[in-house]
């Protein structure tokens, strides 16, 4: 292949990195007005010595009900952060409803629902995807600022697990799989 025409050397050079990383940013659901980047699906877990107080959460869910992490204290508590125009979210919204299912009372699975700005598409992801466990709107992000200095959530998707104490205890960044939440509500629940 040769290089003509006004594109210097390092200006093709350029310009093939930065379509790259365009591309690159599409299938990691990066996108110019959500400012999210697709985690790699690394997990933390706090040891149980070392977690903090997770902060109360509440809001307005995606079919107007309000919704208080108070309400549930004493339970595990599963969030995914999530937004209908993230690919992964799609990926793993069947897994986080199978979880839920499998650990039946043992936690409570809630979805903070990001950088949507009008509620139709977050509410046919929910259909599309049966999801059963409410998600509280969040457009402006203002439920995720409340994370902020702890164990953030710094990218979509990312569930957070808070102990039966209200501690944070563990964190996925990207997508995660119903075997991998299975397990770690299990633990969690079990005071590990």
């Amino acid at each position: 292949m040769t290089i003509s025409g006004k594109f210097s050397r390092r200006a093709w050079a350029s310009a093939v990195v930065a379509g790259l990383l365009t591309l690159a940013a599409c299938g990691s659901s990066t996108t110019a007005t959500n400012g999210f980047v697709a985690g790699d699906g690394s997990l933390t877990l706090v040891p149980v010595s070392s977690r903090v107080a997770a902060p109360t959460l509440s809001g307005t869910t995606l079919d107007g009900a309000a919704w208080s992490s108070a309400d549930v204290s004493g339970k595990v508590i599963v969030y995914n952060v999530w937004g209908s125009w993230c690919a992964p979210c799609r990926k793993e919204a069947v897994d986080l409803e199978t979880a839920s299912k499998a650990v039946g009372s043992k936690a409570a699975f809630v979805g903070i629902n990001v950088r949507d700005l009008d509620k139709a598409p977050p509410q046919a992801f929910v259909r599309a995807f049966g999801v059963t466990y409410p998600s509280l709107y969040d457009p402006d992000g203002h439920l995720l600022l409340a994370f902020n200095g702890l164990l953030p959530a710094n990218a979509i998707p990312t569930t957070l697990i808070i102990d039966a104490q209200g501690r944070i205890a563990a964190r996925v960044v990207g997508e995660t799989k119903a075997a991998t939440l299975e397990k770690i509500v299990d633990d969690v629940a079990a005071g590990r």
